[in-house]
């Protein structure tokens, strides 16, 4: 994926050639991640409004609108939009196509909870300083921002997609006015394959 048109391409070819099948979407676990459960827990939403980015095929939106939050949750693709809509039918959840790097009116500091999960590693490591920048933009002051990503140690290399971040890079809202409330490392096991995670907890000023 080397621009916008290549990776708008990309991510509708993955839904529309899967015909339905989850199975066929890597990163469709068709539930929320546990981490994301976990937090939620103890913070329930009292109606204040969250986001969900590149929510694909909704299971952490319907989480987070469980706990009480107003949500909606965007998608790139309108076929995962659309399936999403359909597995939850009768959902609270505002369920659209929209680009983070080109947002609608009025979501720019728009959210009091961002859920960020797998999308900065989904695009090319060219596209990763304005993907980050458009997650920081959706929080609202006194926010909270959460990400959710793979992760591979500072200056290894890496090709893709997915292109985990380097730590250093997962790191980077501490210089965009965030405030670190948490981190937690973990790995997740693919095959004989254990693959380095952080979820992070984030206050912006």
């Amino acid at each position: 994926m080397s621009d916008d048109t290549e990776r708008d391409a990309f991510f509708e070819s993955v839904y529309r050639q899967a015909g339905g099948d989850a199975g066929r979407v890597p990163w469709a676990d068709l539930k929320p991640k546990p981490q994301l459960v976990e937090w939620l827990a103890s913070r329930k939403g009292a109606d204040r409004s969250a986001v969900d980015i590149a929510c694909g095929l909704g299971d952490n939106a319907e989480a987070i609108a469980a706990a009480g939050y107003d949500v909606t949750a965007f998608d790139l693709s309108p076929d995962a939009i659309d399936w999403a809509r359909s597995r939850f039918a009768g959902s609270a959840v505002k369920y659209t196509v929209a680009d983070l790097l080109a947002p609608p009116a009025g979501w720019e500091g728009g959210f009091d909870l961002v859920h960020e999960c797998y999308t900065m590693q989904a695009v090319p490591p060219a596209m990763l300083e304005a993907i980050t920048r458009g997650v920081a933009r959706l929080v609202a002051p006194g926010g909270t921002l959460l990400v959710y990503t793979r992760i591979r140690p500072d200056d290894s290399p890496v090709s893709g997609p997915p292109w985990p971040l380097q730590e250093s890079e997962a790191m980077a809202f501490g210089s965009m006015g965030f405030e670190c409330v948490s981190v937690e490392r973990f790995a997740t096991v693919r095959g004989e394959r254990e693959i380095p995670h952080l979820f992070c907890e984030w206050r912006k000023a």
